[in-house]
């Protein structure tokens, strides 16, 4: 079922309109010139770099923070692997116009924040599993602090589609990356992000009780390798963090131009936030951002329809990215210790 609704475009819009308009990873479908974003992207011509810049941490931050959060020192951060599925051949698969744009800021934002970023497009189910398993398999997670995984594709409760049609289990897609299938992420923190439905669902959402005014609407050099050492048990899952969409059983939102509205919220939160918040808050106002949200399609069942999105976690600290630092970096003067009694000067007057 997760296709456009074309009828309504014929209708409603020109061809040249219909490249603009906002839609659901199943079907929601709009007219373009009733489209806005509360957040817009510009893209480059090339390959969809955004405009924007992600902002620093401070030394003192890092100092004031490093110690009681997860290692974040190596250059790079780590490895990002983004996998988009936008031409489908399987049936009853729509194609994901918008995915590509999605990738393009992706890529910047990974990029900005310190990770090697590796994009693949358009992968059969066996493929991207062999990708997946490849990447967990990578031993340049042991020179590493930490990876991201970004899924871009139509999905179900549970599994995304490869673009023949066939499903990929994400408890298979946890399972590469756990802590007996890949012993180079033990104790680092992985991240990721998955844009797809998890069911056919149209949030249609409910009256606010509080007054208050209606939400925007679419109209208006890699680091030293650790040492290791036993200490006991792990579990088998353990340090990864998994940002969704949406919530089970509904259905993702995309726009045909700008891409969904998770991943742009999702830069929006990580490019003003990252430099002095942890990942676990910015994905808390990353579903605050997506609750303001509100689709726009007078005459369809998909008038202001909704979207809402949430996120797992087994990380045992906080994970602070610490964007723009090369590090560790010198200590700041203000946390500079004073010297002991001992080692004052003394002067004679």
């Amino acid at each position: 079922k997760q296709s456009h609704l074309t009828g309504l475009l014929r209708e409603s819009v020109t061809e040249e309109e219909a490249l603009c308009k906002p839609t659901q990873e199943s079907e929601c479908v709009t007219p373009a010139k009733k489209f806005c974003s509360l957040w817009r992207v510009c893209l480059d011509a090339g390959d969809g770099s955004g405009t924007f810049s992600v902002r620093p941490t401070t030394a003192q931050f890092y100092h004031e923070h490093h110690k009681q959060s997860y290692r974040m020192a190596s250059r790079p951060r780590g490895a990002a692997l983004i996998v988009s599925n936008e031409v489908f051949v399987g049936e009853g698969l729509g194609h994901r116009p918008g995915g590509a744009a999605d990738t393009g800021v992706l890529r910047a934002l990974l990029s900005q924040l310190g990770y090697r970023v590796t994009s693949v497009c358009n992968s059969p189910a066996q493929e991207l599993e062999t990708r997946l398993r490849d990447f967990a398999l990578s031993a340049d997670h042991r020179r590493t602090d930490s990876c991201v995984v970004v899924l871009l594709s139509h999905g179900v409760e549970g599994a995304i589609y490869g673009v023949d049609g066939k499903l990929v289990q994400i408890h298979d897609i946890f399972q590469l990356f756990d802590n007996a299938n890949c012993p180079n992420l033990q104790n680092k923190p992985k991240m990721f992000f998955i844009q797809a439905c998890r069911g056919d669902r149209t949030d249609r959402g409910v009256d606010r009780l509080d007054g208050a005014d209606a939400p925007g609407c679419e109209e208006c050099d890699a680091g030293k390798e650790r040492e290791r050492t036993r200490r006991g048990k792990l579990p088998t899952q353990s340090d990864i963090i998994c940002g969704y969409a949406c919530l089970r059983g509904t259905a993702a939102l995309r726009n045909t131009r700008q891409g969904s509205w998770y991943i742009q919220a999702l830069v929006k939160v990580f490019t003003e936030r990252a430099h002095n918040t942890h990942v676990a808050d910015m994905l808390v106002q990353v579903n605050a951002v997506i609750r303001d949200r509100e689709g726009f399609a007078p005459g369809t069942d998909f008038h202001r329809c909704k979207e809402m999105a949430e996120y797992s976690s087994t990380l045992c600290r906080p994970l602070y990215l610490f964007p723009g630092l090369s590090l560790p970096p010198p200590l700041p003067h203000s946390l500079h210790p004073d010297p002991p009694p001992s080692l004052a000067r003394t002067h004679s007057h």
